[in-house]
């Protein structure tokens, strides 16, 4: 059956392995994906990924992150964007999720990245989901 949000299917797979405490999960590869997870790693939410051939689409397996003392590095992942209602922002409009403690990942003409960057290179994009 054919998927027809594979960003929102990550992002479930993410919050249900964070919430049974896994050590790895494993998402469908997409440009976009592997976006989300480079923005992810780079924020320091997951230890890191690696994207797996399978002779059809191929995986993402990504290393979950925890504190020391095993307490969640993602408290809550929620999707933005959907298929039905896409959501846009201009760089001086981007929301700064729990004080700026938190992160948006953002789709721009320069690729997937974090609000900060975003911020850095004063681009905007379409909101895909917010991380805190």
């Amino acid at each position: 059956m054919a998927m027809s949000d594979p960003i929102a299917d990550m992002l479930t797979r993410i919050r249900n392995a964070v919430r049974n405490k896994a050590k790895r999960v494993t998402v469908l590869n997409s440009k976009v994906n592997r976006g989300i997870a480079g923005v992810l790693q780079g924020e320091g939410y997951i230890e890191g990924f690696e994207v797996v051939e399978d002779g059809r689409q191929g995986l993402i397996h990504m290393r979950l992150r925890y504190g020391p003392r095993g307490e969640q590095v993602i408290q809550s992942i929620q999707r933005a964007s959907r298929p039905g209602r896409r959501v846009y922002a201009r760089v001086e409009e981007l929301p700064r999720p729990v004080q700026g403690l938190g992160i948006v990942v953002v789709s721009t003409s320069r690729g997937v990245l974090s609000d900060r960057q975003c911020r850095q290179e004063r681009v905007g994009g379409e909101l895909l989901c917010t991380v805190a």
